[in-house]
């Protein structure tokens, strides 16, 4: 019990240097931004490279500006949507996020000029989240900064926009050998992130359960690939959990805006809803008083949230939800088993699990490709987490994350590059395993 306990009070810091990387036309397997022709959903269905290429051993780029060359993207294709906070982070323009808001503090929005754009309850983890939005032309981080002045107590935040961690290769692969798949009957697992191409060969015979954009379906690469890598199989691919439900929310639908804190936490109440016990969420951002709020609700409820750490390099400031105390936040490591280098590092690094080398599932033809990234990582961790917890609990949810643990060799000490150590190692599908 010590050691659980000691699990649950991890806190934050580790990403934001930077590293060289393939230009935005050469990365695919993010959430989808509707961006066109490059960082959006078919960015790379153009570019082709040999099958030598991706057998030999050129590595992948590393990502260490992805996420940087991202929003630097997202910026300038849609001002009219999106603007960035005082630190560069980005967020939908003109809204400010009010967490369970009191009289007092919806009155000093009203008084700072504030409307209420969009009102939602959320009774699985009694809480409110109320959408503001600031007149035409006002700077929103100064009305943030009154109205946080006026009522001190409450929770106010940016609408910060979240994106993935982590990229696909561009050419195409052959088959991969057949694998056998042994199901994991009866077991259920969540995942927050972009849409899954459920018409995939490894999805065949998956329980899918699909939340999102009213009921129209997006699939995207990001989505596709961290969701197979937790349920997916087939005759030539199996994830870390295959046959097991998977409830999948895509809090991006094609949309600029998507992947926003209101997004993930309906999301997120979702899921509470459907008391699925552990949840993952391979997207990275900023700190943000809303987010932060909900996670703290879930967590309550005995949920376990699952986040890759990100991969902005190991001496940058730390990424969100993963460095959230009590998340389960998680890193990606090689074939050899070592650190990926623009993996973050810090006390928010619990486990590490394969991010690189592998292969994964993908929409369109070819059906698989090369992945890279602690996003791909972190579904791992949370397959093999989902039937230690099959319904949220917060005593088994310590029981779980501690049982963990010591599988992965917590008794050897923890380190901020690896944590309690590394799993998952045999869900890797090498691509130099193909024919």
């Amino acid at each position: 019990m010590k050691l659980a306990a000691t699990l649950f009070k991890l806190g934050a810091w580790a990403l934001l240097l930077a590293a060289p990387v393939a230009p935005a036309s050469a990365q695919l397997g993010l959430p989808s931004l509707n961006l066109p022709g490059g960082l959006g959903r078919t960015g790379l269905d153009t570019l082709r490279a040999p099958v030598e290429r991706l057998l030999d051993r050129s590595p992948l780029p590393e990502l260490g500006r992805l996420r940087l060359d991202q929003v630097d993207t997202l910026l300038r294709r849609h001002p009219q949507l999106i603007d960035a906070d005082p630190f560069g982070n980005p967020a939908v323009r003109g809204e400010i996020l009010a967490w369970n808001p009191s009289e007092q503090g919806l009155r000093a929005a009203r008084d700072a000029g504030l409307a209420v754009a969009r009102e939602e309850a959320y009774p699985e983890l009694d809480q409110r989240l109320v959408v503001l939005r600031a007149p035409a032309g006002a700077a929103t981080a100064a009305l943030l900064a009154a109205l946080r002045r006026a009522d001190p107590e409450g929770s106010y935040d940016f609408n910060h926009v979240y994106l993935g961690a982590g990229l696909a290769a561009p050419g195409p692969l052959a088959a991969p050998r057949d694998r056998a798949a042994a199901p994991a009957e009866g077991l259920r697992v969540g995942l927050i992130d972009s849409g899954v191409d459920r018409r995939h060969e490894v999805f065949a015979d998956a329980a899918l359960r699909l939340w999102g954009c009213e009921g129209r379906t997006h699939p995207a690469p990001h989505g596709t690939a961290v969701a197979a890598l937790m349920v997916g199989q087939s005759a030539a691919f199996r994830g870390a959990a295959p046959g097991a439900g998977l409830y999948a929310a895509d809090v991006y639908c094609d949309s600029p805006v998507g992947g926003s804190v209101e997004r993930i936490a309906a999301a997120l109440a979702w899921l509470a809803r459907e008391r699925v016990g552990v949840i993952n969420i391979s997207l990275v951002g900023p700190g943000n008083a809303a987010l932060a709020r909900a996670v703290a609700a879930m967590q309550a409820r005995g949920h376990l949230l699952v986040a890759a750490v990100g991969n902005d390099g190991p001496a940058a400031p730390a990424l969100y939800p993963a460095s959230y105390p009590g998340v389960v936040g998680v890193t990606g490591v090689d074939r050899r088993g070592r650190p990926l280098p623009e993996a973050a590092r810090g006390p928010q690094v619990m486990f590490a699990a394969p991010g690189s080398q592998m292969v994964s599932a993908a929409p369109g033809a070819p059906p698989y490709r090369q992945v890279r990234g602690t996003s791909f990582a972190a579904p791992i961790v949370a397959a093999l987490l989902a039937p230690r917890l099959p319904h949220p609990d917060p005593d088994l949810a310590r029981s779980a994350l501690a049982s963990l643990a010591r599988e992965a060799g917590a008794n050897a000490g923890r380190d901020e590059a690896i944590g309690y150590g590394t799993i998952g190692a045999a869900v890797r599908i090498d691509p130099a395993t193909m024919r």
